[in-house]
């Protein structure tokens, strides 16, 4: 879960804190020397975690630093991957996959739903700064398809009114069940059809 921490959020100041530094340090014990550079990636989602959901630049200039390679291959890796934010995301971070087996089952009615409901477009933030909109490709979730994930959360076996009824919960502060939200199936269990 991406939590605020209002220290070190600001764009042109970052410093991993002293527990998210000792994650750092751990991290980096898992490569050789050598290739310290491998550890963009894990580095990137702990500065994400450490501002709120997004990656300021000076993060990304303080990981180039660590890894000691130039910003500008901290930069690509983290404009690459649709994982990393780069601008401030709202509270919820809505992402609804639309590869071809959601879009068969009906992601583009999800997409539409959290648009109507949000009042929000595409790679928008609700007024509010709850919730943040984005349209992905695969989550890895196909067989219970259609599916979003929120936050770290994957929500599967939608539908119109399932999807509403988590972001209703989300606004009121109340848990949701993660997974499949059908009643009968756990994970990716073929569901029992008679």
């Amino acid at each position: 879960m991406f939590k605020k921490n209002n220290k070190n959020m600001s764009e042109n100041y970052f410093k991993f804190s002293k527990e998210n530094m000792s994650k750092v340090n751990q991290t980096l014990k898992k490569y050789p020397l050598s290739q310290k550079s491998s550890a963009v990636m894990p580095l990137l989602d702990i500065a994400m975690r450490q501002s709120g959901g997004w990656i300021p630049d000076s993060a990304m200039h303080e990981i180039a630093s660590i890894i000691n390679v130039p910003y500008i291959r901290v930069y690509e890796v983290a404009s690459f991957y649709s994982m990393f934010n780069l601008q401030p995301i709202g509270k919820y971070f809505i992402q609804v996959c639309t590869t071809t087996p959601c879009w068969l089952r009906g992601s583009d009615s999800l997409v539409n739903i959290c648009k109507k409901h949000l009042t929000i477009d595409n790679n928008e933030t609700s007024q509010d700064g709850l919730f943040t909109l984005k349209t992905v490709e695969c989550l890895g979730a196909c067989v219970n398809a259609p599916m979003v994930q929120i936050n770290d959360n994957y929500y599967e076996d939608l539908t119109d009114i399932s999807l509403l009824k988590i972001i209703e919960n989300l606004k009121k502060g109340l848990d949701n069940k993660v997974g499949s939200q059908l009643k009968n199936r756990k994970g990716g269990e073929a569901l029992n059809v008679k």
